[in-house]
């Protein structure tokens, strides 16, 4: 598989990148349902042996627990180690419900917290998950604390995740930004006007998460698996798996699925590579549960859309607006 350099790092990584939201499990805010450990590790081993080279996770996926996952699978890989991504910046309470911290002592801990559950002497890439309100001084305080631990070699590169253009420029009047790592797919197109083109000319890396939309552009998601998907998933009852937004985004998937089928790809595949076509993209961020779902998707790096394929999905976005 190819790599691409990210941002102003010295890292080369592949296109497609391992997911660790939904190996976190259930028992908190953002949870995908319940998530066996072995399926897990199993989706990291198959991930690994198609040649992905990067794994994304968070503190807060799972309460800590998609951190210690990603360790147990890396213990037992005796391939060539992957750059380990990770996130701060989230904290929960007994309950599982997560708020933003983004003071220095809680950032100083939570790294440390981070490192024993990954088992790693360094982070490759650790991110703030979330900016503060918009008035707070918070995005200051804390990354200022990444670039303190940058320079004290706790972590190698710092990022950001779901920073706007105004945040981005106010984190690089203190240090540079690797990366940003926003949400976009063909359901979710909000970066490209201005986020885009921003980061394409800083030259910060753009990993983009949810390139298939939380399952929803897998080819696997009908009416009746959503109907019954568990109350601790998150997505059950989320505007984009109801109506009327449900309707659209199903018929989007008709549409992929005929370009699928000429590519001899899956849909999954087709919706990552329309993703990684944009040139600010430097990777995508593809989540698997199993092994069967890692060998659906995650060769979508080495796909490339004809003109033709573009052109098809196009229109579709004018049809749904008329």
């Amino acid at each position: 598989m190819q790599t691409r350099t990210l941002g102003n790092s010295d890292m080369r990584i592949t296109p497609v990148g391992y997911g660790a939201w939904a190996i976190g499990g259930s028992g908190w805010q953002f949870g995908c349902g319940s998530q066996d450990d072995k399926d897990s590790i199993a989706a990291i081993h198959r991930s690994l042996e198609l040649g992905v080279n990067w794994i994304d996770t968070a503190a807060v996926y799972g309460l800590g627990h998609s951190e210690e996952v990603v360790a147990r699978a890396l213990k037992e890989w005796r391939g060539p180690k992957p750059y380990i991504f990770t996130k701060c910046g989230l904290h929960w309470d007994a309950v599982g419900n997560v708020k933003k911290v983004l003071y220095r002592a809680s950032i100083r801990a939570e790294v440390e917290f981070s490192l024993r559950r990954l088992s790693v002497d360094v982070i490759d890439l650790y991110q703030i998950h979330w900016p503060p309100d918009p008035d707070s001084s918070a995005l200051e305080e804390g990354w200022s604390t990444l670039d303190d631990l940058k320079r004290e070699g706790k972590v190698r590169w710092i990022g950001v995740s779901n920073f706007n253009v105004q945040q981005l420029r106010r984190a690089q009047a203190i240090a540079p930004v690797t990366s940003l790592q926003p949400r976009y797919s063909l359901v979710h197109r909000e970066i490209e006007d201005e986020i885009l083109p921003y980061c394409l000319r800083e030259g910060i890396g753009l990993i983009a998460y949810s390139p298939m939309a939380s399952g929803l552009l897998t080819g696997d998601m009908t009416r009746e698996r959503i109907a019954k998907l568990p109350e601790d998933d998150w997505r059950s009852g989320h505007p984009d798996f109801t109506e009327p937004n449900l309707a659209r985004n199903l018929a989007l998937v008709d549409r992929l699925r005929v370009i699928a089928k000429r590519h001899e790809r899956s849909v999954g595949e087709v919706a990552i590579a329309w993703t990684l076509q944009h040139p600010a993209v430097t990777g995508a961020i593809v989540g698997a549960r199993n092994a069967r779902q890692a060998e659906g998707v995650m060769r979508a790096g080495d796909l490339r859309l004809s003109n033709e394929a573009m052109n098809e999905i196009a229109p579709f976005f004018a049809e749904t607006a008329a």
